[in-house]
């Protein structure tokens, strides 16, 4: 494995396993999923465009994100109604503007070399992620608890969450490459998941969920580069076989 393939793997695991944490405390477990698939319209347009997909599929999911956001405060609907509202249709008209093996790349992953500004915006990306989730944590557990609780102690609760999803669609954007707009949610919420059942507070839940997506992106890549196949499928496969093994341990 090369070594940028390597750094921008450990580094997008890293935020993956950090940004889960908050999603499974909030409920949002099955909202990862259809997210990830606004991201699909964004990859074929942007190889329509003859520009990286990368870049396509972030600025979709920053639009979709702030969406989501928006008709928040407009219904006060709750953040997984919204999303599963909005973006499921996207799926089906990203696969109808991708078509052929960038399709499948797209929906599973791809082995591809790593591009220079892919490379820059993966490490960025995911860097950026994990300091807004340092810096934030504790005003994002407030919120958590109550949002009243939240605003009387001065925080910006539109803003905050506005910033959280935010980071929550640009982690899906740098797992895109390694693991498909159907497969990423599945890297975010599975290692949270098992830390959950495991760690004794919120600090041990984050350090877990965060050695366990790396280890599950590491693995995973390694044998998709061995057996020639996707990466996406290794991946998850191998956060599956260790939230397995976590429901044997004897509960405390």
């Amino acid at each position: 494995m090369a070594v940028d393939v390597l750094a921008l793997a450990v580094v997008m695991a890293v935020a993956s396993g950090l940004i889960g944490c908050f999603a499974v405390m909030r409920r949002m477990s099955l909202a990862a999923d259809p997210l990830s698939h606004v991201a699909l319209p964004g990859i074929g347009v942007a190889l329509a465009l003859r520009i990286h997909p990368i870049f396509g599929a972030a600025a979709l999911l920053f639009f979709g994100a702030l969406l989501v956001w928006a008709l928040e405060q407009r219904t006060r609907a709750a953040t997984e109604t919204m999303i599963g509202v909005v973006f499921s249709a996207a799926l089906a008209v990203g696969s109808m503007i991708t078509t052929g093996e960038d399709l499948i790349g797209a929906l599973f992953g791809t082995n591809s070399a790593l591009s220079r500004p892919e490379l820059i915006f993966g490490l960025v990306g995911a860097v950026a992620v994990i300091v807004f989730i340092i810096t934030q944590r504790d005003r994002l557990i407030l919120m958590l608890v109550s949002t009243e609780v939240a605003r009387t102690a001065g925080i910006n609760v539109g803003r905050l969450n506005l910033l959280y999803l935010e980071a929550f669609a640009l982690t899906i954007a740098l797992g895109l490459r390694y693991l498909g707009v159907l497969l990423m949610g599945a890297l975010i919420i599975v290692p949270a998941a098992t830390a959950k059942g495991l760690a004794r507070n919120l600090t041990g839940m984050l350090y877990m969920a965060a050695g366990i997506a790396v280890l599950a992106t590491v693995v995973g890549t390694w044998a998709a580069i061995y057996l020639n196949r996707p990466s996406g499928p290794l991946i998850v496969m191998t956060a599956t076989g260790v939230f397995l093994l976590s429901l044997t341990r004897e509960p405390a």
